[in-house]
């Protein structure tokens, strides 16, 4: 699930990247140059939020949150558990935050993604 949920984010920073000309446009934000939400194109919207952004995609909603030097790759429980509850079908399992959080951290454990040290960011990266 974590491979699908960073799949969604390309795909929803990539169309953000070529309406804004960057994958993180917090910034744009901050600055006013863009409004806190509106179109990226005809059927896509995206609403930012704290250090974060939704992308409204036809087929779900993807929301994350921008990492250190505007990394896009980022996950933690709650992202993932609001993946799966956007496609219930799919990560029945994982819609139930409880389980989802056990299995994050069994994951976790198995070495293969970790914060980034120094960083005052909540999220996991997936380790080379």
């Amino acid at each position: 699930m974590i491979t699908e949920y960073l799949t969604q984010v390309k795909k929803a920073t990539d169309l953000l990247e070529i309406s804004f000309g960057a994958k993180n446009i917090l910034g744009l934000w901050r600055s006013k140059k863009i409004p806190q939400r509106g179109p990226v194109t005809a059927s896509v919207t995206y609403e930012l939020h704290g250090i974060g952004c939704r992308v409204y995609l036809p087929e779900m909603c993807i929301d994350f949150d921008y990492g250190p030097d505007g990394r896009v790759d980022g996950f933690d429980a709650w992202r993932l558990y609001m993946y799966a509850c956007e496609l219930p079908r799919r990560y029945k399992k994982y819609t139930n935050k409880e389980f989802l959080e056990h299995e994050f951290n069994a994951y976790l454990k198995t070495g293969k993604a970790k914060k980034i040290e120094d960083s005052a960011s909540n999220l996991y990266f997936i380790q080379p």
